[in-house]
């Protein structure tokens, strides 16, 4: 016959030791309760975005030596060096006039259509491999993201950064080759500037949106490179869209007009080639370069603001 739990403590010696109660877990409450009375806070919270702005402006000299410092790194193993800042895009641009040009005669309807391309070229990678930095902006380097206290955003700004003053040697070397091929220096040139700077925010946004994915989606980096081949193929790097596509589906016509890689290619091409006018770009496109650069900055900054606290922690 089992003996009940009040027989069993009956039963125990009376110079026995109590038995002592589990001890019981604090009450959420009552630690927050604590931890707002001492004024802490959770570490790594996300703090408001106009506090989390002014923290980003106070490391703008730690962003500027990280761009510094990986512009530095990124060729130090290759015996050409920083060479392959421009050697790349224009080995890209001899490959795409003997495919694009040669072979497949996608020049047709292109006056100066070395100038055309090789501008083409370089705008796409400008956004390529900005896009190709950001993806990697967290997932690279997490160690020191785990180590140092800092926003978390001026990773992706500052490898954006890295490519705008690559892109600013690469425009060195674009304006010899435009001038090589019989384009003469005008005023209208100076309009690659305000070019240059919308991209340069595009970019910027757009580095921040994939850092964050690519933070949550380790394969993203390996896809990327496909993606972005298909976007280059619809932005008219190689051909001119206004000819291509004069007789495709009004829907078609509308995409590949509003594309903002094409819209920044066009301006540029507008900017620095005499046989380029207007009429080959989509109505509106400064207007679609600003909105496609304000929009893509802000809503880029906020979705990477958003998952502050989340990142290193995976």
């Amino acid at each position: 016959m089992s003996s009940s739990p009040s027989s069993a403590r009956a039963a125990a010696p009376a110079d026995a030791d109590p038995v002592p109660d589990a001890p019981r877990a604090p009450e959420a409450a009552g630690l927050a309760e604590l931890a707002a009375r001492h004024g802490l806070a959770p570490s790594g919270k996300r703090p408001p975005l106009g506090r989390y702005l002014t923290a980003l402006w106070r490391h703008r000299h730690f962003v500027d030596a990280f761009a510094r410092a990986r512009a530095s790194a990124k060729y130090s193993k290759a015996n050409l060096g920083r060479l392959w800042e421009v050697g790349t895009p224009l080995l890209n641009a001899a490959v795409y006039y003997l495919i694009f040009g040669l072979l497949l005669q996608t020049d047709r309807g292109v006056e100066d259509f070395i100038p055309f391309l090789v501008t083409g070229v370089f705008v796409f990678t400008f956004t390529q491999q900005t896009v190709l930095a950001g993806v990697r902006a967290i997932s690279g380097n997490l160690g020191l993201i785990r180590a140092l206290h800092f926003p978390r955003a001026a990773l992706p700004i500052s490898l954006a950064l890295v490519q705008m003053r690559q892109m600013l040697v690469t425009m060195g070397v674009l304006l010899v080759i435009v001038m090589a091929t019989g384009q003469v220096p005008q005023w209208n040139w100076l309009l690659a500037v305000p070019v240059l700077l919308l991209q340069s925010l595009f970019n910027t946004g757009l580095a921040l949106v994939f850092a964050r994915a690519g933070a949550k989606v380790s394969d993203l980096a390996q896809l990327m490179p496909f993606v972005l081949r298909t976007w280059m193929y619809a932005s008219g790097v190689m051909y001119s869209i206004s000819v291509m596509a004069a007789s495709a589906p009004a829907p078609v016509r509308f995409i590949l007009d509003v594309n903002p890689a094409a819209v920044y290619i066009d301006l540029m091409r507008f900017s620095l080639i005499e046989s380029f006018t207007a009429s080959e770009m989509p109505p509106h496109a400064w207007w679609l370069a600003a909105g496609w650069a304000v929009a893509v900055l802000i809503g880029g900054f906020v979705y990477f603001w958003k998952a502050e606290e989340s990142y290193g922690r995976d």
